[in-house]
C-alpha cells in the first residue's frame, strides 16, 4: 500500500494538538486536584479524560489511513465511556464511605485564645500563670489536644508582656503542638520539646529511648477507655474481649461467628506506635496481629503524601480508638461504640472499673537513663504538673470529657 506521507504528517499533527489540547488542562486538573483544589471524585474522572484524548488523538490518525478507523473511533470511545463510568461510579461510592483517622480531628476549633474556640475554661483565673509560652514546651496526641490546649489556655499568657502582641498557640509549630502520638514521642527523644500527653509508649518507643541514652518518666492524669466501633448499620452491639482477639488475630473471620450477618470482617487497625495501635497489642496480650490494611492519604500543605493506617466505615468493619475522640465522631451516627463484656463506655464505668479496657494517660518527660526527672529539676515543669493534678487541672480534664485520675 502507497502511503500518502502529506496526509500521515497532517494526521499527527492533528493528533499531537488533540492531546496537547485536552491532556494539557487534564494534567493541570489532576495535579491541582491532587494538592486538594478539587473533591477527590473530580480526580478520579480527570485520568479517564486524558486517556480518552489519547485514545481519540489515536484512532484519528486510523481513521485518516483506513475507513476501519471510523468504526474503531466508535467502539473505543464507548469503550472508554463505560471504564471511565465504572471507575467514577466505583469512586463516588468509595469516597463517599466515612472515614477514621487519628488527623481528621478539627484542630483549629481547639487553638488557645482563638474566638469562639471549643475549649473548657475555668470561671476563674488559674492559681498558676507562666509569664512567657516557652516556659514548658508542649507536644501530643491528637485526642488529647483538647486537654492540653486547654491547659494552656489557663495558664499561658496570651500576649508578649512587653509588645502587648499576641502569641500564635497554632497546633503546628507552636510551643503548644499537636503531631500527635508518634511524632511526639519522637521530639520527645530528641529534645524538641519538655513535656508530651499520650497514651502509654509502645515497645518501640521505649527501645528508641533507650537508644538515645533516655528513658521517659510518667505521670497519670487522667483514665481512658479504648473502644471499639462498627457501622451503625451493624447489628452486633457488643463483644467480648476474647471475641475482640479472635477478630485481630484471624481465628474470627465472619461477622455470623458473633451473632451479626453473613458478611466478612473488615479489622483495620492504626499506624505503629500510634497510641490506639499500642493499646491493642496491649489487649492482645502476645497474640499476634492480622496484617492491617493500609491506605495512602494525601495530608497537609504542598500535597505532602503521607502514608497512615486509616479504615472506612464500611458495613463490615470494626475499627478502635478511645472513648472521647471516637464520641466526637459519633454525633453524625455513622459509628456505635460496642459494649465488652456486656458493659458500655462511659465516664462511670470507667470510674468504677467495670469497663474492662479502661486505662490511664499521661504527662510525659524525657531525662538521660539515670538522670532526675525534669520535673525534679525544672521549677516549671513541676508547677505545671502540679496543677494539672490539682483540682482545676483535673476540673478542666473532667469537662472536656475524659475521668480524672482521682475519680
Amino acid at each position: 500500500m502507497k502511503v500518502n506521507w502529506k496526509r500521515l504528517f497532517g494526521s499527527l499533527a492533528a493528533a499531537a494538538g488533540l492531546v496537547l489540547l485536552i491532556g494539557g488542562p487534564t494534567f493541570i486538573l489532576f495535579l491541582f486536584g491532587s494538592l486538594g483544589a478539587f473533591p477527590l471524585y473530580v480526580t478520579r474522572v480527570i485520568p479517564v479524560v486524558g486517556i480518552a484524548g489519547l485514545l481519540a488523538a489515536l484512532l484519528a490518525v486510523c481513521a485518516r489511513l483506513s475507513r476501519r478507523g471510523k468504526r474503531y473511533l466508535k467502539y473505543g470511545f464507548l469503550c472508554v465511556c463505560l471504564a471511565s463510568a465504572a471507575y467514577a461510579g466505583w469512586g463516588f461510592y468509595h469516597d463517599s464511605i466515612p472515614t477514621v483517622d487519628d488527623r481528621s480531628l478539627l484542630l483549629w476549633d481547639y487553638v488557645p485564645f482563638e474566638e469562639e474556640n471549643k475549649l473548657v475554661s475555668l470561671e476563674q483565673e488559674a492559681s498558676l500563670q507562666f509569664d512567657s509560652p516557652y516556659a514548658v514546651t508542649l507536644d501530643g496526641a491528637t485526642a488529647l489536644y483538647p486537654i492540653y490546649a486547654a491547659f494552656a489556655q489557663a495558664v499561658y499568657p496570651q500576649a508578649w508582656p512587653d509588645s502587648g502582641i499576641e502569641i500564635d498557640y497554632s497546633p503546628y509549630n507552636s510551643t503548644v503542638a499537636c503531631s500527635g502520638t508518634i511524632e511526639a514521642y519522637e521530639r520527645l527523644i530528641r529534645g524538641e520539646v519538655d513535656l508530651i500527653f499520650a497514651a502509654g509508649p509502645s515497645q518501640a518507643q521505649l527501645d528508641a529511648a533507650y537508644k538515645a541514652g533516655m528513658e521517659f518518666h510518667m505521670t497519670p492524669i487522667g483514665r481512658e477507655a479504648f473502644v471499639f466501633f462498627v457501622n451503625s448499620k451493624n447489628p452486633v452491639t457488643g463483644l467480648t474481649v476474647e471475641q475482640i482477639q479472635g477478630i485481630y488475630t484471624g481465628s474470627i473471620t465472619n461477622w455470623s461467628q458473633v451473632g451479626g450477618k453473613n458478611q466478612k470482617i473488615r479489622p483495620f487497625q492504626r499506624a505503629e506506635n500510634s497510641g490506639s495501635q499500642t493499646s491493642l497489642q496491649r489487649l492482645m496480650a502476645g497474640l499476634p496481629l492480622i496484617e492491617p490494611e493500609e491506605e495512602d492519604r494525601i495530608a497537609g500543605m504542598g500535597g505532602i503524601i503521607r502514608e497512615v493506617a486509616s479504615y472506612r466505615n464500611y458495613k463490615n468493619a470494626i475499627g478502635f480508638s478511645f472513648r472521647y475522640y471516637s464520641t466526637e465522631m459519633v454525633q453524625n451516627g455513622d459509628i456505635r461504640l460496642l459494649a465488652l463484656n456486656g458493659v458500655e463506655p462511659n465516664g462511670e464505668t470507667i470510674r468504677d472499673g467495670s469497663y474492662p479496657i479502661a486505662s490511664e494517660f499521661y504527662a510525659v518527660t524525657c531525662a538521660p537513663i539515670g538522670s532526675p526527672a525534669p520535673e525534679e529539676t525544672d521549677p516549671d515543669v513541676a508547677s505545671l504538673l502540679e496543677w494539672v493534678l490539682s483540682g482545676e487541672g483535673q476540673a478542666i480534664l473532667e469537662q472536656t470529657g475524659y475521668v480524672g485520675v482521682d475519680s
